[in-house]
């Protein structure tokens, strides 16, 4: 069981002068205690869910860049870029430059796209639901040929690309990972087991069930369904006791366990607070050194 953290605010103590500080000294914490990966959100404003749209909300690959510079052995994403928010061959570019120049340790997080308000707000297209599915699976086939270092035209509804040229490619093999978030049943599932080789989905009672439309849409496809990584997302309040809504360690531990249960091979989570490290340290002391058997 890998375990990765997904910072999704940026509105830390001191403000945007202190905020590069805070991201090096979470991910210093965060390698240290042993996390496989780092996420941030692919958001131009802030989402409902975390907070005010106001709240500060940073570029994601510029942000991952900068933590590429810092560490030296978590992989790095995004989770997720909607697929309306780059051109899908400089999405290519992007992903690949950050692999290249991270030593190869960069996934391509990507989905559908939702926020519309963002979208709006600074100009970007933001089309029904129909389109933007089938510009996710034209993006797909972009990016693999992009990968694949064949050169040639792409011919689609909605992308037309005279040379898939991509040089210097990535320096993962055979390619940076394709992680696919989202648990729609009848679309993005289908996506995953066709084309991706992660998929991410929420902790929840729905974990189960949506795994097993995977499953079946691997089986309709032809993809080997063990193939897949199987990634969550959580948010993880952790303290040394478990007291009040928080998890202890151990309580932490038996949560992993019955993810692992399911499958899961990879528990990404972000922890409220995170500035504050205390977390990432008891996590790194007494939790990863425990769950190997996982």
């Amino acid at each position: 069981m890998k375990l990765g953290l997904q910072v999704p605010n940026f509105t830390m103590p001191g403000g945007p002068p202190r905020l590069g500080r805070h991201l090096i000294d979470i991910a210093h914490a965060a390698e240290d205690a042993g996390f496989s990966s780092f996420w941030v959100m692919d958001h131009f404003f802030q989402i409902g869910s975390v907070g005010s749209v106001e709240m500060d909300m940073l570029e994601g690959y510029t942000a991952l860049a900068f933590v590429a510079a810092e560490t030296k052995r978590m992989r790095l994403g995004t989770m997720v870029t909607g697929v309306t928010y780059r051109h899908p061959g400089i999405l290519a570019k992007t992903v690949t430059t950050l692999d290249v120049l991270s030593g190869g340790r960069a996934y391509l997080g990507i989905g559908a796209a939702w926020n519309e308000r963002e979208h709006r707000g600074l100009g970007v297209p933001f089309p029904p639901l129909k389109e933007r599915f089938e510009r996710l699976e034209e993006t797909l086939r972009i990016v693999l040929q992009m990968w694949s270092g064949e050169v040639r035209p792409f011919e689609g509804k909605h992308y037309h690309l005279a040379e898939t040229l991509n040089s210097p490619q990535s320096l993962s093999q055979p390619r940076p990972p394709i992680l696919i978030g989202g648990g729609g049943e009848r679309k993005t599932l289908r996506l995953v087991a066709q084309y991706a080789d992660a998929c991410n989905l929420f902790m929840g009672p729905q974990l189960g069930h949506k795994l097993e439309v995977l499953r079946e849409h691997c089986q309709s496809v032809g993809r080997n369904y063990d193939d897949i990584e199987k990634t969550t997302l959580g948010t993880l309040n952790l303290t040394p006791t478990g007291s009040g809504d928080s998890l202890s360690p151990g309580t932490f531990i038996d949560t992993l366990a019955g993810l692992r249960e399911y499958g899961v091979q990879h528990a990404l989570f972000n922890i409220p607070n995170v500035w504050e490290l205390d977390a990432l340290k008891l996590v790194g002391r007494d939790v990863l050194p425990k769950i190997e058997r996982l």
